[in-house]
């Protein structure tokens, strides 16, 4: 009987390897292991297992099961070989595999005015600045009188601003709102220092040119503690200019006013003035002013909830899209909202 399960397992491996196709691969294994409506030859010579004296049976079902696992991996094999032979003649013959992965989606890019914020709020966290988010639609009184511009101040024609049709609502002018929230918030009813920057959407009603938008982002920030100067503020942009522009990064501060801060500065960036782009951006000077700043008003440390006897601080608004400019060589700020694919896709 052993000598049957030999001649078995020989026949069936032979005629294994002359098997080309899915269909002969189930015709193969229906005449050996069986189908629901008949038996295999390897089910037949099982059934010789009952005939045996009881001194051979253990010996017969050992080997019987050695074929039946030999001739099953032998049968796995076999499978796997044939769907790659298979799968190459379609791919040879022009037929879509349906089975192999499809090709990968194009993904977008992050617009060149957020990755310059995404820059921005990276350094800034660095130095220890919390991200806050505040809201584009503000009040009156947050967006100027809490920030020493009562009604017919005339500071406020600095911010040509966008009126509601609900009275004492407007789209901010700026990012400077966000200290008094943030104070408020952040402060702890004036105990507590903050460090913060409010980056998002401001809205100008203004002309638009090659340097300004009616749209843009700003960067606010407002730092407050116990004995903070101007020095700090210095100290903080000069460390900013660094890792923004790299070592080459120049920047000035300009003597201003805002009547949030005084003392106020404005902030440029050197651009140079080699290039015609150079000089219509700078208006000559060689210079890109990118932010103002300076030294929270007591004023408005008081209505930020500090007592500004013991509390001071430094505010700062900077200009991601003019920095953006800088960084990628853009030569007019217009072209950050026109959707053009040719300028996009270089990002």
């Amino acid at each position: 009987m052993s000598e049957t399960l030999n001649t078995l397992e020989q026949t069936a491996l032979e005629s294994l390897q002359a098997v080309d196709s899915n269909d002969a691969l189930l015709a193969w294994q229906g005449k050996y292991f069986g189908t629901k409506r008949s038996k295999g030859e390897l089910d037949a010579a099982l059934s010789a297992l009952g005939t045996l004296p009881p001194a051979e049976r253990p010996s017969f079902g050992k080997r019987a099961n050695e074929v039946k696992q030999k001739l099953l991996a032998a049968l796995d094999t076999r499978k796997e070989q044939i769907k790659q032979l298979e799968l190459a003649k379609e791919l040879q013959s022009g037929a879509v595999d349906v089975t192999l992965p499809g090709r990968p989606i194009r993904r977008g890019r992050l617009h060149p005015s957020t990755q310059a914020l995404r820059r921005i709020t990276r350094i800034f966290g660095q130095m220890g600045f919390e991200a806050y988010q505040s809201r584009e639609v503000e009040t009156d009184e947050l967006n100027f009188e809490l920030l020493n511009m009562p009604a017919e101040h005339p500071a406020r024609d600095m911010w040509d601003t966008f009126y509601t049709t609900t009275p004492g609502v407007i789209l901010r002018t700026h990012t400077s709102p966000g200290q008094i929230h943030a104070m408020r918030e952040r402060g702890e009813n004036g105990t507590k220092p903050i460090r913060v920057i409010l980056p998002g959407m401001v809205y100008r009603y203004e002309q638009v040119t090659a340097r300004s938008e009616m749209q843009f982002n700003q960067v606010e920030g407002i730092a407050v503690g116990r004995g903070i100067t101007l020095a700090d503020l210095k100290g903080v942009f000069v460390e900013f200019a660094r890792h923004m522009f790299g070592a080459d990064g120049q920047i000035r501060f300009r003597c201003s006013y805002f009547p949030f801060t005084e003392p106020s500065v404005e902030i440029d960036v050197w651009l140079g003035t080699a290039t015609e782009r150079a000089r219509v951006l700078t208006k000559g000077t060689g210079w890109l002013e990118i932010g103002g700043a300076g030294m929270v008003h007591p004023q408005v440390l008081k209505n930020g909830g500090y007592d500004p006897a013991e509390w001071s601080g430094f505010a700062f608004g900077l200009g991601p899209e003019r920095q953006a400019m800088r960084l990628y060589g853009i030569n007019d700020i217009r072209y950050f909202w026109q959707n053009d694919l040719r300028f996009l896709e270089q990002f």
